[in-house]
Order: C-alpha cells, then structure tokens, then sequence
C-alpha cells in the first residue's frame, strides 16, 4: 500500500483527540487516590487494550515477539519504562496545570525532543534539511514550536491574571511552581517514546512478514514499549499506595471516612481513561505508516494535535474563564499556530512521498 501522508495527518489528530480526551474520564472517579486511580487505568493502557488490539489485528502476535531480537526488546521495553516515568508525572502535571497549560508546556518540551533527537541521533538531520520537502517539514516543526510558545503564554497569562479562588475552582490543585517543574520533567522523559518506538521497529517488519496489513503494523511495538511504561508506574503507583496506606482502595467498599466507594463505577470509569488513552498510539502507529520517509514527524503532528484538542476541552470545562481577551486572544493564536504547523508537516511529507 502506497503511504498517503494526508491519511497519516487524519490518524494523528485522532491519536491527539484520544490522548487529550483520556483524562476526563478520570475526573468522575470519586473517593480513590490519585496512585489507584492512575494504575487501575494504566493496566487498561499498557496491558490488556495492546494485547487485544494486538492479537485482534495482527498476525501471530505471540511468534512475532518470540521471533524478535532480544536487543530490540530491551531498548524497545528499557525506552518504554523512561517514558513511563514522564507519563506517570504527566497525570501530576494535569493536577497542578489543568489540561490547557499543563498539556501545553509538558508537550512543547516532549514535541522538540521527540521529534529532533532520533534523526539527529541516526546522523539522518542533515539529508533531511537537504531536500525541499525536509525543509517544509522542519518548517513545520518550527511553527509547531511556535503555537507551543503561544499556548504556554496564554498559560502564564492566565496565571497572573486568576485569583487564587478561581484558580482552585478550575484546578483544585493549581500549583504553577510545582507543576512547571513536574512538567519539565515529564516532557524530557515522555519524548523516550519516541525512541521506544523506533527501536522496536523490527517488531513491524516481522508481524508483516507474518502476514499483517501494514497499517497494523505498528500494533506489536505497542506491546513491548507499553509493558515498559506499565513497568515504572506500577512501581511507583505500588510505593504510594504502600507509604500513603492506600492499598486496600481497591477492594475497600467504604474509605476511612466511612462514605461508599462506587468501585465499579470507579473501575469503568478508569478502564474507559485507560482505553481512551491507548487509542493514541493505537492511532500514532497507523499515521507513522503513513507519513513516508520523514516518519520521523510523526511525532510533532501527534504532540500538536493532543495541545490542539487539550485546549479545547481546557476551553469546555472553563479553566479559561475571568481571563482577559489579550489572554483568549493568545491561545486562540496558539490554536491556530499549531493547526497549522500539522497541515505544513503533512504537506512535507506529501512532497516526500510525490519524490523529485
């Protein structure tokens, strides 16, 4: 099948609007602690929806990653737990930012990372920026940055200009200085993705091998970079629910206060996050099959997108209420930017593929 970049760039805003959607079944979660809310999701993310995904629209999945080099698995899974550590912060990030600023900032860093550093590391930049179509993709990258700036100010404008009680309203955790540290972070180590993915990448060619459609054929890497990120939080999610007393949430049908728990409502509610998060790399691996030779972009188009669609729902839930219009004015800029730089980096690509 002929890669069509433009059918890649739809692939990446679905993987942006699943990623930017996941947290907001979260908020309905009542009387749990962040620690078990966020690993009983976290399984759904990491364990069972690759799994059944993998083994629903692939070919031998259990061969494939029989068959596998053991140097692909261990970056593949090692990548993962890095960015497993960044992902388990990013849900820290969204408690202290909300979903507009703190996807923004922690985005912007992990956007640059994830998309530069591979290529650069591959000795690859260089042929890249040497043909017209890398350059009008690297151009794209570059306005990516930009709307990222943009939606960052709009961030800090808010910040300044919200009291703290609407702020709290919003945000009932808004902390900007621990939350611009947590998500400085959290956007170096989420970018390991990136990396992940791309060392796993012996993994498609032996499940295409196998017979799967080539669209698919991303699904398998997802299962051994996600285990790594399962990995990480469930140490880390483990250690909390241990020194927080926590532990027995998840079976505990009242909470120390003596109010009931809606575990199953809770349950459901975390599997739908867990799902709707998966879904973001479940679309990302059918858009990097088709972006051609400059896969690499893939990476800003998906980052763009989740900014894109996390303002969006930061706007729904009115975390940008009281703000001024120079304030709405940034963001609406910022919104636009982005949009933007996803159609240049698809446009790119689109020359790539057309070739000389």
């Amino acid at each position: 099948m002929t890669p069509s970049p433009l059918i890649g760039l739809v692939f990446h805003w679905l993987g942006g609007l699943a990623a930017a959607s996941f947290y907001v079944a979260f908020r309905g979660v009542k009387r749990w602690s962040w620690e078990t809310s966020w690993l009983v999701g976290g399984f759904f993310s990491w364990i069972v929806a690759p799994w059944i995904f993998g083994l629903a629209l692939t070919h031998d999945l259990p061969g494939v990653l029989a068959q596998a080099p053991g140097k692909a698995l261990f970056w593949a899974w090692f990548f993962g737990l890095l960015w497993g550590l960044g992902g388990l912060t990013f849900g820290l990030t969204l408690r202290y930012l909300g979903m507009s600023l703190g996807y923004g900032v922690a985005l912007g860093i992990c956007a640059v990372c994830g998309t530069l550093l591979p290529p650069i590391f591959r000795g690859a930049l260089g042929a890249i920026a040497g043909s017209a179509a890398g350059q009008i993709t690297l151009v794209g990258v570059g306005v990516c940055v930009a709307g990222i700036v943009l939606s960052a100010l709009a961030g800090l404008s808010k910040e300044r200009e919200l009291p703290e009680e609407a702020k709290q309203a919003s945000v009932k955790e808004f902390s900007f200085k621990k939350g611009l540290g947590v998500a400085l972070f959290c956007g170096v180590l989420s970018s390991c993705m990136a990396f992940g993915l791309e060392a796993a990448a012996p993994l498609a060619d032996l499940s295409a091998a196998a017979g799967t459609g080539v669209i698919w054929t991303g699904l398998p890497k997802l299962v051994v970079v996600l285990f790594g990120g399962f990995t990480s939080n469930a140490l880390w999610c483990v250690a909390l629910n241990l020194r927080n007393r926590t532990g027995g949430e998840y079976l505990a049908a009242r909470n120390e206060a003596g109010e009931t728990v809606p575990r199953l409502r809770n349950v459901l509610l975390c599997a739908l996050a867990g799902v709707t998060w998966y879904f973001q790399f479940f679309f990302y691996t059918m858009g990097e099959t088709q972006m051609g030779r400059f896969g690499f972009s893939s990476w800003t188009l998906h980052m763009a997108s989740i900014i894109i669609f996390s303002t969006l729902w930061g706007l729904a839930l009115k975390e940008w209420r009281g703000t001024s219009g120079r304030t709405q004015g940034l963001i609406a800029a910022g919104l636009a930017v982005l949009a933007a730089s996803t159609v240049i980096v698809g446009y790119g690509n689109l020359v790539a593929a057309r070739g000389p």
